[in-house]
């Protein structure tokens, strides 16, 4: 399917928000998915994953997260860029995360070419984390987390509350996949994600996949696992399929 991409601005509270939306080129009304990055920002992997998306039927979203503190950064797969995303990613707060979230669900709904009540969200890295976070915190209908990390740590980002903790407050399908080599996410992390989604009631499911790491979707990584990331990829399209098609 051939699509369409822009760069386009999200009114946001004390400002606006970045962010690179693909569609189909024909302008009919479509489904829409939210796409959250990694801490490198809207960078070329992410804008691949939302043209994916479009090339799939959907008006993808790619937002800029870090508008406060980093507005526009693309960062590089190396040391200096894993430093400066990990600097901005200390900044976050999951209060102002799901306000974003809201923001840019508000901008989709108002679009002629999305379906205000078929929305997803997929997201990498901290973007998995955003993901699960927005699953528990606004009304969407399928959620797809790759390698969402902290999501059972203590505290939620900024200090709040667990974003695990939120867990009952899910009304769509969530899928969570992770890497069974990903030392930034132990297993035992993984294990208390599929009991509280288990304990919940929430539609759900948690793939591991024993061979891949952290990263494993980004063909522009050297932990890239292709296998895995195939097999990600075709789950997610069966959930949005299923659930926003």
């Amino acid at each position: 399917m051939e699509t369409k991409e822009e760069r386009v601005e999200i009114s946001v509270a004390g400002g606006t928000m970045g962010g690179y939306l693909a569609r189909p080129d024909d302008d009919s009304e479509c489904p829409a998915v939210l796409v959250f990055m990694e801490i490198f920002g809207v960078n070329r992997h992410i804008r691949d994953v939302a043209d994916r998306l479009a090339s799939e039927g959907y008006v993808a979203l790619a937002v800029d997260y870090f508008h406060r503190t980093g507005p526009g950064v693309e960062l590089a797969y190396d040391d200096a860029g894993m430093a400066e995303g990990m600097e901005l990613l200390g900044a976050l707060v999951a209060d102002e995360m799901i306000a974003d979230s809201n923001a840019a669900l508000d901008f989709l709904r108002a679009r002629p070419d999305v379906r205000s009540d078929r929305i997803g969200a997929c997201g990498f890295c901290i973007g998995g984390h955003m993901t699960y976070l927005t699953a528990c915190e606004t009304d969407i209908q399928a959620a797809a987390s790759f390698y969402g990390g902290g999501i059972a740590a203590p505290k939620g980002l900024g200090g709040g509350p667990s974003t695990i903790s939120r867990t009952p407050k899910i009304k769509g399908r969530i899928l969570c996949l992770f890497g069974g080599k990903d030392s930034m996410i132990p297993k035992q992390q993984v294990t208390a994600i599929r009991k509280a989604l288990k304990d919940a009631g929430t539609s759900h499911e948690v793939v591991v996949y024993p061979e891949a790491d952290h990263g494993f979707n980004c063909n522009r990584r050297p932990s890239y696992h292709q296998e895995s990331a195939d097999d990600a990829w075709a789950k997610m399209l069966a959930l949005f399929d299923d659930a926003l098609m």
